[in-house]
């Protein structure tokens, strides 16, 4: 089997081979011009075992769809399910991925002058590997953008400004912003989610008073919820909430500002739930963040 671009199961293990498919891509001027643009992108089906990610002069955003792998160099160590996703700095080497169930990973690189601001929107940290939650929508643009790579290789139908409607797309779903799993999102579903952003994720809605900001019944607006954007409405509120605190805590807000402008103003409630999510208390990545 061809050498991956990414990663390369351990000479030692004796596992059966990984299923790859990957691709690069040459932006076109309007790309460049943009100032960020999608370099390379992959999928890989992983069985047990150990393999050793390529450096890579580039950011890295590196996705588990399913299964459970450890990311491991000198720095972190982090344990991936399924929609759980790391972006790599430009310069991070040494790092191991350990399938320990079988897993589907997704991955895309990102160049450009604007590369390293657009990570840091994203909830990237330029001198660290970090990890986050992936939302749902996330996860199947980035399968869009590994297909359309792949077409461009093949010298198939696919565009940069497709690559860039996608990556654009994977950043206004990170923000908050009304994008669907496959489409825009319906009129009812976005009212909702633009009145979680239009207070910075200040109010905590309850599942009935989302209802009737969508004007739907409680029930038919938890499912049409689900359907279009892939999780539950109180979790997708969570996931909102602790990105805005990551923001704020990277600008110095302190810990108790920052829970409270997210709605949570008994810091120890707030520490817990962004240690849940985000996988390190907000002190410390408050440290972090800001070194």
């Amino acid at each position: 089997m061809a050498k991956s671009m990414l990663l390369i199961p351990d000479l030692e293990d004796e596992g059966s081979q990984p299923l790859y498919v990957e691709g690069v891509h040459t932006p076109d001027e309007l790309a460049r011009a943009s100032g960020v643009w999608i370099g390379a992108a992959g999928s890989a089906m992983l069985p047990l075992g150990l393999y050793h990610m390529c450096d890579a002069s580039r950011w890295l955003w590196f996705a588990v769809e399913n299964g459970l792998v450890q990311l491991e160099n000198d720095d972190v160590s982090y344990s991936l399910h399924g929609g759980d996703c790391c972006m790599l700095p430009p310069g991070t080497t040494g790092v191991t991925v350990t399938a320990v169930q079988e897993a589907r990973v997704l991955w895309m690189t990102v160049d450009g002058v604007l590369s390293n601001s657009f990570l840091q929107r994203m909830g990237a940290l330029p001198h660290r590997v970090m990890k986050q939650g992936a939302l749902p929508s996330q996860l199947t643009l980035s399968r869009h953008i590994v297909q359309a790579v792949v077409r461009i290789s093949a010298a198939q139908d696919a565009s940069s400004a497709q690559l860039q409607q996608l990556l654009w797309a994977m950043l206004a779903s990170h923000s908050g912003q009304p994008v669907a799993m496959d489409a825009v999102l319906s009129h009812e579903i976005a009212r909702v989610v633009d009145a979680m952003r239009k207070n910075q994720y200040r109010d905590s809605f309850s599942l009935a008073e989302m209802a009737a900001i969508s004007r739907m019944p409680v029930e038919t607006f938890r499912k049409r919820f689900v359907s279009e954007v892939g999780m539950p409405p109180q979790s997708y509120q969570l996931f909102c909430k602790m990105e805005r605190a990551k923001t704020l805590l990277k600008n110095g807000s302190t810990v108790r500002q920052a829970g409270v402008e997210v709605g949570m103003s008994d810091p120890y409630h707030f520490s817990k739930t962004f240690k849940n999510i985000v996988g390190m208390s907000p002190s410390a990545y408050s440290k972090t963040a800001q070194k």
